[in-house]
C-alpha cells in the first residue's frame, strides 16, 4: 500500500515584469502522486497547480546540469535530490545563490558562460601534432588518468555559486567550475598551449581569489573535486 505523504514546498518566486520584489509561494503536494525526486515535485506543481512556475530542466538524469538550484540550503540538481519524506519540515527551494534571477528559479548564467568561453575550452594543437587522415587523438591510460574526471563536469554552477570568493568577485574571479575546466585542459597531454593557458591566469583575480574554503567540493552533485583542481593550477603556476 502506497502511503500518502503531503509535503509543503516553499518556493522562491520573482517575475521582474510584475513583482516589485521577490517572495515565497507555498505548494502542497502528495508525494505518492509523483516521482521521488524534487524535479518530479516541481513538474507536478507546474503541470497541475501553477503553470507560471519557472525553472530549467532537460535530461532528468544528472547529465545536463539544467535543474541546478538551492534546496534546503544546499546547491544541487533537482533531478538527483530526493524528496525528503522523513520530516514534517517545509522544503525551501531557491535559485542558485548570488546570481541575478531571470524569473523564479531561473538564474542568469550569462557571466558564467562568458567566463567559460574565456578559457578557450577546446583542444589546441600545433598543426604538426594534429592526427592525420581523420585519425583519433589517442591518449595513454596514464595520460587519461591525469584528467581526474574533470571532463565529467556538467557546468551546473553549483560549486561556483557556493563559493564566497565568487560571490564577492564574480566579475573577475573565474570561480571553481571554470578553473576546474581550465585545469582540465592544462593537464591534457594532447594540448600544446599549456603555457599560454597558465599565463592567462596570472593576474590577481582570475585564480588567486580562491581561499580554499572548499564549499565547491562539498556541494558538487557529481562528486568531483574542483577545490583540488584549483590547488593544482596554483602549483602549476608556481612551478613555471
Amino acid at each position: 500500500m502506497i502511503r500518502n505523504i503531503v509535503k509543503t514546498l516553499k518556493i522562491y518566486r520573482f517575475n521582474p515584469e510584475r513583482d516589485a520584489k521577490p517572495y515565497y509561494d507555498k505548494f502542497k503536494i502528495n508525494t505518492a502522486e509523483c516521482g521521488p525526486m524534487m524535479l518530479d515535485a516541481l513538474i507536478k506543481i507546474k503541470n497541475e497547480i501553477d503553470s507560471t512556475l519557472s525553472f530549467r530542466r532537460s535530461c532528468r538524469e544528472g547529465i545536463c546540469g539544467s535543474c541546478a538550484m538551492n534546496i534546503d540550503g544546499v546547491n544541487t540538481l533537482a533531478c538527483l535530490s530526493s524528496i525528503p519524506t522523513d520530516t514534517e519540515k517545509e522544503i525551501v527551494v531557491n535559485p542558485l545563490p548570488h546570481m541575478y534571477v531571470v524569473r523564479d528559479l531561473v538564474p542568469d548564467m550569462t557571466n558564467f558562460y562568458q567566463q567559460y568561453k574565456s578559457i578557450k575550452p577546446w583542444l589546441q594543437q600545433n598543426t604538426e601534432n594534429v592526427p592525420k587522415n581523420g585519425r583519433e587523438n589517442i591518449q595513454s591510460r596514464e595520460d587519461r588518468a591525469k584528467l581526474q574526471d574533470m571532463d565529467k563536469c556538467i557546468l551546473c554552477a553549483c560549486c561556483s555559486t557556493a563559493c564566497p570568493s565568487y560571490w564577492w568577485n564574480s566579475d573577475k574571479y573565474l570561480g571553481p567550475a571554470i578553473l576546474m575546466q581550465a585545469n582540465r585542459w592544462v593537464q591534457d597531454t594532447r594540448d600544446d598551449n599549456k603555457t599560454e593557458r597558465l599565463n592567462q591566469l596570472r593576474d590577481p583575480f582570475s585564480l588567486y581569489r580562491c581561499h580554499t574554503i572548499m564549499n565547491c567540493t562539498k556541494t558538487c552533485p557529481k562528486g568531483l573535486n574542483p577545490g583540488k583542481a584549483v590547488a593544482d593550477l596554483k602549483l602549476e603556476l608556481a612551478d613555471q
